[in-house]
């Protein structure tokens, strides 16, 4: 793992657990962010993925770990309405946190150790399955951690949707409301 991904991946966690943890409006920012980062990650990472061999196997699989682990993230983050104003809030504790830090702590874990620890068992295995290397390996965990807060942002906006007039909610924030008398 280079010194540019370790700080990539200490950025992603620091942006979802600051973005993420407490209690926290819902606006359509807090679900347009989210995407449009993963639309931009989609751009300039995948483009140059290799796609032979078994590469496209490894991001599906690695996209359905994504996916599960998004709706895990989900899961753990309550959508409730403020009672000060009505608007929708968002609420993520402990679990929330850990799963994330255990998420691109195991990352971490894999990238160093691939290529210290166990990198002759990484290289067998991708022979073994026709993966065709390191950038593959970065393809698909790129593909994860899209589709795991791509899974998330979309858990939590149809908890949203599910809170009595929860659509209206999503449509504009509270502040930005007009008042009529």
């Amino acid at each position: 793992m280079t010194t540019g991904e370790l700080l990539l991946n200490i950025g992603v966690l620091a942006f979802v657990l600051l973005n993420g943890l407490g209690i926290r409006p819902l606006t359509p920012r807090r679900f347009a962010l989210p995407v449009a980062l993963v639309v931009i990650v989609g751009f300039v990472f995948l483009p140059s993925a290799p796609i032979a061999g078994n590469d496209l196997d490894l991001d599906v699989v690695l996209g359905a770990a994504g996916v599960i682990l998004g709706g895990l993230a989900g899961a753990l983050m309550m959508v409730r309405r403020r009672a000060s104003d009505g608007g929708a809030m968002t609420i993520a504790g402990l679990g929330y946190a850990a799963l994330w830090i255990a998420v691109i702590g195991a990352r971490i874990l894999f990238g160093y150790g691939s290529s210290h620890w166990f990198a002759p068992e990484i290289d067998t295995f991708s022979r073994q399955h026709a993966i065709t290397g390191t950038s593959a390996w970065t393809a698909g965990f790129v593909v994860m951690a899209m589709a795991m807060v791509a899974t998330r942002v979309a858990v939590t906006g149809l908890k949203a949707a599910h809170i009595p007039g929860g659509a209206a909610l999503l449509a504009t924030h509270p502040s930005r409301r007009r008042r009529f008398s």
